[in-house]
């Protein structure tokens, strides 16, 4: 598939959004965090910026991105619809939330209820996303159980990194424990979800070939003679796009480097060092290496899945 970039910056930007905002929620419910105004508008303002860009820039890619709209009314039958309608949803009790918390500075009680609502609404709205692609049978490299795994902990890995820079910017020691360790237990998990999926990927035997596409299987090895298209066309740029294999193993450890080792062990290295100074700049490191490491497990995401229907112009199975 081609990874185009917008949707590439929407499955990192509202998935760190929303697990930024399902951080502050626990947090806030935990009573680890004070009702701070600042400290509410600094975190809820950057989630719901993130949140709000991704949507709009998965717009983008669209071919009229003026009506969009339209796909909220088939929510009964598509993943995409449903993904709209709980974005749209998750807004109230978030938005709820946020004006406790930075107008009437309240964060416990009530408002940490409110908060949870929202999380558990974020972390809903992330599983429809990873289900859009999930639901999808003539991709059988996302058709799988580790594609919604990925999604439903990548994003709040994320956000993990994201409140632990925050909280340990305004010394708040009881959350800057509590969120370190979860950001150490998600990137853990994660590590062990992509490897797992990479390992499916490659050594899940293909269940799509030209013979079976064309129905001529049964006389023989159906190669292709001709090219459907003369020139080229929409199916070719989005759903015939290729990777050499060399350079999809690459950029697999670049990914897993930047986006889980790298963060690991800089998490792991602020045990032991006492520096505030240092440890701050090595959790911006740590952030940092992440966004560009899901950047390119993201595009790696999109570009090693085959779509069944490259079988018609020359693959030979999917």
């Amino acid at each position: 598939m081609h990874p185009a970039k917008s949707v590439i910056f929407f499955t990192t930007a509202s998935g760190a959004g929303y697990g930024l905002m399902i951080w502050l929620a626990v947090l806030a419910a935990l009573g680890l965090v004070p009702a701070e105004p600042v400290l509410g508008s600094i975190g809820l303002g950057l989630g719901l910026v993130l949140i709000i860009s991704g949507l709009l820039s998965s717009t983008f890619h669209l071919g009229r991105p003026e009506r969009a709209w339209r796909a909220l009314s088939q929510w009964r039958s598509s993943w995409l619809s449903r993904e709209g309608v709980a974005a749209i949803l998750t807004f109230v009790p978030l938005g709820l939330f946020a004006l406790s918390w930075v107008v009437l500075g309240q964060n416990s009680g009530p408002a940490a209820a409110i908060g949870l609502v929202g999380a558990a609404m974020s972390l809903l709205t992330i599983f429809t996303t990873s289900m859009i692609y999930a639901s999808l049978k003539t991709i059988p490299a996302w058709s799988n159980g580790y594609t919604v795994m990925g999604y439903v902990v990548l994003g709040p890995m994320n956000g993990a990194l994201i409140a632990l820079l925050l909280v340990f910017a305004f010394s708040l020691e009881a959350a800057t424990q509590f969120m370190r360790d979860a950001a150490l237990a998600f990137l853990a998990a994660a590590v062990v979800i992509k490897l797992m999926y990479w390992r499916h990927i490659q050594s899940t035997p293909a269940t799509s070939t030209a013979g079976s596409a064309t129905g001529l299987g049964h006389l023989g090895t159906v190669e292709m003679t001709a090219s459907p298209h003369d020139i080229d066309n929409y199916l070719l740029r989005e759903m015939g796009f290729r990777i050499a294999r060399k350079h999809a193993e690459k950029l697999r450890l670049i990914a897993l480097a930047l986006a889980f080792l790298l963060p690991v062990a800089g998490l792991a290295w602020t045990f032991i060092n006492i520096n505030p100074t240092v440890n701050f700049i090595l959790l911006i490191g740590c952030w940092l290496s992440c966004q560009a490491g899901i950047t390119v497990e993201r595009w790696l995401f999109f570009a090693e899945a085959k779509h069944v229907v490259t079988l018609y112009y020359g693959e030979q199975a999917v």
